[in-house]
């Protein structure tokens, strides 16, 4: 029962939090995950696996023992992730994530699926410094 590495909308206090994670969870940890870059979605943001690249700001979310099985096909659902399947949007993978503490721990993490990827990197809106919160959003009209 791996944790979950959530760097965008799932994050404490955005708005799927509420929706999918409150009440299923055992801890909730601020965590790094490198050899990512970030890409600005439309209203979410992608992690793009990147070698050599940045890192991606989140955090570690451990669910409860009683909610793991139905969080992972919960979560699987909100990211449109069916193993195997080429329309993904994302792919769920294991990779390894960097607590506060300098602790390394494997977890689930959504990525964006190769044709995905191959489009952001080509020509998408780059998240400076890796943390979705962090992204200058556009001035209210």
């Amino acid at each position: 029962m791996l944790p979950f590495f959530v760097y965008g909308t799932l994050r404490p206090g955005e708005h799927n939090h509420d929706l999918f994670l409150r009440g299923r969870t055992r801890a909730e940890e601020p965590a790094r995950m490198r050899g990512m870059a970030l890409y600005d979605g439309p209203g979410y943001p992608y992690a793009v696996e990147e070698t050599g690249g940045g890192a991606v700001s989140g955090e570690l979310v451990t669910a409860r023992p009683d909610s793991y099985a139905e969080l992972l096909r919960t979560l699987d659902e909100l990211e449109e992730y069916a193993p195997g399947d080429p329309a993904n949007l994302y792919e769920r993978v294991e990779r390894a994530a960097a607590l506060g503490d300098g602790t390394v721990v494997r977890a689930w993490v959504y990525v964006a699926a190769p044709s995905v990827a191959a489009g952001l990197r080509a020509g998408g809106k780059l998240i400076e410094g890796g943390d979705w919160r962090g992204r200058r959003l556009p001035p209210f009209a």
